[in-house]
């Protein structure tokens, strides 16, 4: 079976990697995951790491084709209309992402969002497959984390999304709207009854404690034998039991708000205002006496 290229980029401000994958005989190549770095305080967003992406296509010769998304990220903004807009790449995602449109719309007064997920140039159903030059891009349909969460394999390496994380971190939360942690044990299972030797690659690194480096790549058989959450032994009723507790003592993203509004959108921006400005909408929470009296 072809193997395909494969170059992590790794965005430390949002622990987020993203991936070139080639095609080494057509130069036919996917970004998945691509990061638009952005900066809450000011609202600045940059083109900084999507373009170091493009750059070593470009280097490289390669002619990228999709930009494919694992699932509508809470924690970065996509890039992905910066990739189509250098190189032509469709942008693909998994077809519940409209399930995901659905819950965000009211919140973030979403109305400009294009119906039945067109925003996007492909919605994904589990099992679709297509061609990458000479490889085929097989997708699974992973919820849990989201209810649109996909994973991709490429020959013998699959791209897991936020679904399950390095061995000594455990995986993905389950506590967003529309999230399960049935649903994610579940997917993982199903990821993990892939042969033992297939490559995993992550979405995400936050370095467990007491380890020093990023690692964002494992395999089948490792996940299998000492993920800390969800390992061979480890049953649905007690990961669903740790992973809503675990899920209780976390923190919203330090992106989420600006992100759900953004990449639902597959990475556009609201339309600009009379002024020509765009703008992101922050709901507010208010908690015991901040609550306005009127």
């Amino acid at each position: 079976m072809p193997q395909p290229n494969i170059r992590g980029f790794f965005d430390e401000a949002t622990f987020t990697v993203t991936y070139l994958v080639s095609d080494p005989a057509t130069k036919k190549a996917a970004i998945i995951d691509p990061v638009l770095d952005y900066e809450p305080g000011g609202g600045v967003a940059d083109s900084r790491s999507i373009d170091a992406v493009l750059a070593a296509a470009a280097k490289e010769g390669l002619e990228v084709e999709w930009v494919l998304e694992t699932h509508a990220h809470a924690d970065h903004l996509s890039a992905a209309p910066v990739v189509k807009e250098a190189t032509g790449a469709k942008i693909g995602v998994g077809a519940q992402i409209t399930k995901v449109q659905e819950i965000f719309r009211p919140a973030f007064l979403a109305d400009d969002i294009a119906p039945e997920g067109k925003d996007f140039d492909e919605l994904f159903a589990d099992g679709d497959s297509f061609p990458l030059g000479a490889l085929t891009v097989d997708v699974i349909f992973t919820p849990g984390h989201t209810p649109a969460c996909v994973s991709y394999k490429i020959g013998d390496n699959v791209f897991v999304g936020d679904t399950i994380f390095m061995p000594d971190y455990g995986t993905a939360r389950a506590d967003f709207p529309g999230g399960d942690a049935r649903a994610l044990y579940a997917s993982i299972r199903r990821l993990l009854a892939l042969p033992p030797q297939t490559r995993l690659f992550m979405c995400h690194d936050y370095k467990a404690p007491g380890r020093d480096v990023y690692l964002w790549e494992t395999t089948v058989a490792e996940e299998r034998e000492k993920n800390v959450q969800i390992r061979d032994g480890i049953g649905e009723e007690e990961f669903v039991a740790s992973r809503r507790a675990r899920d209780e003592a976390l923190a919203a993203p330090r992106l989420l708000l600006p992100s759900i509004q953004v990449n639902i959108r597959a990475g556009r921006f609201p339309a600009p205002g009379p002024d020509g400005v765009r703008r992101l909408l922050i709901p507010v929470t208010f908690k015991g006496a901040a609550a306005p009296s009127s």
